[in-house]
């Protein structure tokens, strides 16, 4: 794994807006006492999520709401690749399974998509820094490659051209439903039953 740094560009400042304070301190309360930094991986994920990406100051406030040494925390944020340690896209960063399924069917072109349509390199910033992108390890969800995660969602049995209305969405602010972007169920079989139709009857 490459080495991970904090981007070089740092905001000025980080602090939780009251709601996501109150979430934090509700999960530390979780952890028996003198126990809080427990709670760290959640809640540096929601200062992600508040900011858009794990920055400097965000980690610095992390460690001093669980009485953290600051060190402690950055060595969490640079090791584990849920957290994003550069700028992302305002609308979506776009994080493409490249595993064996999904490359079998077709995530080379989601890819290319993703070159075309946001940056040719990963971890940039598109032109109206909108979107960014990074192809990733399995999502776990095989069954309904290829699938592109964005946020805590993913969206399944992609086409270069489906991908394009996902992406459309984002930029339009609406994205299209999570899951399978063409009609199945879950990881249910395509179409209508074709063995046990009698017992389906009953």
């Amino acid at each position: 794994m490459a080495v991970r740094r904090l981007h070089p560009d740092q905001p000025k400042s980080f602090a939780f807006t009251p709601e996501n304070l109150a979430w934090a301190k509700a999960t530390m309360a979780k952890y028996p006492p003198g126990k809080q930094a427990s709670a760290v991986i959640p809640v540096l994920w929601r200062a992600q999520e508040q900011e858009g990406w794990c920055t400097e100051p965000a980690i610095r406030a992390v460690a001093d709401l669980l009485g953290m040494a600051y060190i402690r925390v950055y060595e969490i944020a640079t090791f584990y690749t849920m957290f994003q340690l550069v700028p992302v896209g305002k609308k979506a960063h776009i994080q493409v399974c490249g595993t064996t399924p999904c490359m079998l069917r077709g995530s080379d072109a989601i890819i290319e998509a993703c070159q075309s349509r946001i940056h040719h390199d990963q971890h940039h910033l598109s032109a109206d820094g909108a979107f960014s992108w990074e192809e990733v390890e399995c999502i776990g969800c095989c069954a309904n490659a290829p699938v592109v995660q964005i946020g805590k969602d993913t969206w399944e049995d992609l086409t270069p051209a489906s991908f394009g209305k996902v992406l459309d969405g984002f930029a339009a602010d609406n994205p299209p439903k999570p899951g399978p972007q063409h009609g199945r169920t879950a990881s249910a079989p395509e179409g209508t039953p074709t063995t046990l139709t009698g017992m389906l009857k009953r």
